[in-house]
């Protein structure tokens, strides 16, 4: 039988710890998550208060720079960078720009730059690492011949159809030759791109198929005498396409992906990509 004092005392004790919870004040709610960065023109929280750092790769290469010079405004990527600029609210002036080697760029950690173009396609496994904007660019495919080949007056898919074509095997290059230009032979299947750079040259096939950037690499520092036939039309699915990059979790990507919907919605990016890869960069579009 227990003794009713120490019975007593537990009640006691317990409604001394139940008046107690009964002052106490309730806990603070969790503090909401951070909504992003405001998009006021000219305020974003950048490297450099008043400032966008831009970064790029050097060397970089025509048509997305010329002359190895971004700052110029010269160029497919320089035209975009200093339009998504003039989008959020800096002007040419309050534009810096930086350095960075390409796989440097999409490493993990603090960056050099508040956002970088330098033609970096956007995947899964970098978005691992970096942010990415809305893509600028729809990546297209292009036929590349030598100049003396009678390919390389081409200006038709139709023109196409009896020429010997190659492509690095698993490629996008040789799904558009077996689906757009189907040609009479099968073609020529390569383990890498310098294979079929090198059957080129020594005039295994009269033309080798590779992604537009590709190309413009190609015919403008590796490969002398060899010219872009022309572009083919957009296929079907989810082309490959181009993004700038940002810090992981940047508070400007929502930003920046802002102007660059708006510079597609305007028709911007379409009047820069004809001044300065359809025509300056020679790179007619096949019918």
């Amino acid at each position: 039988m227990i003794s009713p004092l120490p019975v007593k005392r537990l009640l006691a004790a317990a409604l001394l710890v139940l008046a107690a919870a009964a002052c106490a004040p309730a806990p603070e709610a969790a503090a909401p998550p951070a909504s992003g960065a405001s998009c006021e023109p000219g305020a974003l929280p950048t490297l450099t208060p008043g400032s966008l750092t831009i970064g790029t790769d050097q060397p970089v290469y025509p048509p997305w720079y010329l002359d190895d010079d971004p700052a110029s405004g010269r160029g497919f990527e320089s035209a975009v960078a200093y339009a998504i600029a003039g989008k959020l609210g800096y002007s040419r002036d309050q534009v810096t720009w930086t350095r960075v080697p390409f796989n440097a760029a999409i490493q993990p950690g603090p960056k050099t730059y508040d956002l970088n173009l330098t033609e970096f396609s956007i995947t899964d496994e970098r978005r691992q690492a970096v942010d990415f904007s809305s893509p600028y660019y729809d990546v297209r495919q292009a036929v590349v011949a030598m100049a003396d080949n009678p390919l390389a007056g081409a200006t038709s898919i139709a023109a196409l159809a009896n020429a010997r074509l190659g492509a690095q095997v698993g490629t996008t290059s040789l799904d558009a030759i077996q689906q757009q230009i189907r040609p009479a032979s099968t073609p020529a299947v390569f383990n890498t791109n310098d294979d079929a750079k090198l059957a080129l040259t020594n005039g295994q096939v009269d033309a080798i198929v590779v992604d537009l950037p590709t190309a413009f690499f190609l015919t403008s520092a590796e490969l002398e005498g060899a010219r872009i036939v022309g572009q083919l039309p957009p296929g079907t699915g989810t082309p490959e396409q181009f993004g700038a990059v940002l810090d992981k979790g940047s508070p400007l990507t929502g930003c920046v992906s802002t102007a660059v919907d708006s510079l597609r919605a305007d028709g911007t990016l379409a009047s820069i990509e004809q001044e300065w890869l359809a025509s300056a960069g020679n790179a007619p579009e096949l019918q």
